[in-house]
């Protein structure tokens, strides 16, 4: 492709992929509201405020796909996940609407199905059931896409991400990481693909101990590789067993079913 965005691009998620994902366009248009700090030959850098229409409108101008990692990525303060999460994708698909509808990998979370319990295996079909305010702007997040789908034809695919960072740092991340290589893999499937649609998709690595189905997704040819189970031993030596009946060993969305609604003041 010529221009691909990539929103939320000063994030971990996003600096993690913004090497790996190089190859895929002649140019990356990196997009975050902090600083990016410096574009390579290949990279442009646009400062934005997702809930800011006019200028999301200008950052979709000329795209050809976007990966949507922007937003509030954490349990906040309701006014800022409203902005980012709510009001921000909102924008987004009504600049995607205008500018031909360039295909869209939204970063949903597996925090709007947060209070599943861990022996309990689901698939896209099972009921949300969001473990806190941002799980609830993530639930707001694949409804929009999904109207936007029915209504205009806007492909997306809706990546609910387990946990994806270097390695797995609890006993819970066995069942939800993703590595970088496998988001990587994902990515590169879903922009590959004749026909997308709007999918969920489960955003996790080939591990043993995984609650979540994906079956219905194969149609991507998506392999993701690698298994979290390779890093039990080092957490079992690192952190021992967690206890049985705290929420990180009991519900799929871990501690963030007891974090408390965050004050406006």
């Amino acid at each position: 492709m010529k221009r691909l965005l990539i929103t939320g691009a000063a994030g971990a998620l996003g600096r993690a992929m913004r090497a790996r994902l190089a190859p895929l366009a002649e140019t990356l248009r990196l997009s975050d509201i902090s600083d990016l700090g410096t574009a390579a030959p290949h990279e442009e850098l646009v400062q934005c405020d997702l809930g800011d229409a006019e200028a999301v409108h200008r950052l979709v101008s000329g795209c050809d796909a976007i990966l949507h990692l922007g937003g509030i990525s954490v349990e906040d303060k309701f006014s800022k996940i409203l902005n980012a999460n709510l009001l921000g994708m909102y924008n987004l698909y009504e600049a995607a609407r205008a500018n031909g509808h360039p295909r869209i990998l939204f970063a949903s979370s597996n925090h709007t199905v947060g209070f599943y319990r861990q022996d309990q295996h689901i698939d896209t079909t099972a009921p949300m059931r969001p473990d806190g305010l941002y799980g609830v702007s993530k639930c707001f997040g694949e409804a929009i896409a999904r109207m936007y789908f029915e209504k205009f034809g806007q492909e997306t695919a809706l990546v609910r991400i387990g946990s994806c960072m270097e390695k797995p740092s609890n006993h819970r991340m066995l069942s939800t990481w993703m590595s970088y290589n496998d988001f990587k893999l994902l990515i590169e499937a879903v922009f590959r693909a004749p026909m997308l649609g709007c999918p969920i998709v489960w955003g996790i690595s080939n591990n043993d101990s995984r609650w979540w189905d994906n079956s219905h997704a194969a149609y991507l040819g998506w392999k993701p590789q690698d298994n979290a189970e390779s890093y039990r031993a080092e957490l079992d030596a690192a952190l021992g067993r967690p206890d049985s009946t705290a929420p990180l060993a009991v519900y799929q969305g871990g501690n963030f079913v007891k974090d408390p609604i965050f004050p406006e003041a």
